[in-house]
C-alpha cells in the first residue's frame, strides 16, 4: 500500500508518501509561511520527484491537531478533497500520536507537548510495550503544574517530545528529576510518522467518514471566546 500523509497543524509544512516497507519521500518545511501556499506545491514536487501520480496513491493520511485552527481547517480540506476526488480513503491521526511515534521505543514515557499558550500546552501520554504504542491519557490540556502533577504519579523516566519542548523545557527540568528531551529534528510532527501510523490504520480498512471527520482542537476559536466573554457580561 502506498499513503500520502500530510500535516499543517503548526508552524512546520510536511508531506510524505510512505509504503507499507519502506519511507518513499519526504518534505519539510518551518519557516512559517502560508500553508495554503505550500501544501498544494509540496504534494506536487513529492509526487514528481517519486515519478508518482495521485492514481499510484491508495490512501490519505491527515493530522487532524490540536493546533493551529487555520492550518487544520486547510490540511483537512487538502486531504477530503483529494479523498473525494480519487475515491481513494483517507484516516486522520493526532499530532500527539504522531509526536509521539517519533520516539518510538523509548524506555519510559513518552509526553508530546505542543505550546498552548499562558504556560499550557496540549499533550497526551503513551508508553511503548511489545512494540505497540500505547497511549495513557487522552489529549488534553493542561497547565505546566498539571502536567507535571500527573507525570510524577509515574515515578518513571520522561521523554518530552513537540515545541512545547523549547519554550518549556528548562521549568520542566527544575521540576522534574528524570526528565529528557527530544533532538529539534524530532520535535514536529513528520509526514513519515503520520504516514506510518496511518498505514496501519488503512490496511485494516480503518479510515475517517468525510462528512463527520473534523479537526482535534481542544480549545474554542478566538471568535468563540470573545462570543463568550460578550454573553457573560451580557452584551
Amino acid at each position: 500500500m502506498i499513503v500520502l500523509s500530510i500535516d499543517s497543524a503548526t508552524d512546520a509544512a510536511t508531506a510524505a508518501v510512505v509504503s507499507n516497507d519502506q519511507i518513499l519521500g519526504e518534505m519539510n518545511f518551518a519557516n512559517k509561511k502560508q500553508h495554503s501556499v505550500l501544501i498544494m506545491p509540496m504534494i506536487d514536487e513529492l509526487l514528481k520527484s517519486l515519478d508518482l501520480t495521485i492514481d499510484d496513491i491508495e490512501g490519505f493520511v491527515i493530522s487532524k491537531g490540536p493546533g493551529s485552527f487555520t492550518g487544520l481547517r486547510i490540511g483537512m480540506a487538502t486531504i477530503k478533497g483529494l479523498s473525494l476526488g480519487s475515491s481513494k480513503p483517507y484516516v486522520s491521526i493526532s499530532s500527539l500520536d504522531s509526536l509521539a511515534y517519533n520516539l518510538y521505543g523509548a524506555n519510559g514515557i513518552v509526553c508530546p507537548i505542543m505550546d498552548a499558550l499562558r504556560e499550557n500546552v496540549y499533550c497526551g501520554l503513551y508508553k511503548f510495550e511489545n512494540g505497540e504504542m500505547i497511549k495513557l491519557m487522552d489529549y488534553d490540556r493542561l497547565s505546566l503544574d498539571e502536567l507535571v502533577s500527573k507525570l510524577k504519579e509515574f515515578n518513571e523516566p520522561v521523554y518530552f517530545v513537540g515545541d512545547g519542548t523549547k519554550k518549556y523545557g528548562e521549568l520542566l527540568k527544575n521540576s522534574l528529576e528524570n526528565c529528557f528531551f527530544a533532538p529539534n529534528n524530532l520535535n514536529y510532527t513528520r509526514a513519515s510518522s503520520l504516514g506510518e501510523l496511518g498505514i496501519k490504520l488503512l490496511s485494516q480498512g480503518i479510515s475517517d467518514d468525510i462528512n463527520i471527520s473534523n479537526p482535534l482542537y481542544l480549545r474554542k476559536s478566538q471568535a468563540e471566546r470573545e462570543y463568550d466573554e460578550k454573553l457573560k457580561k451580557g452584551l
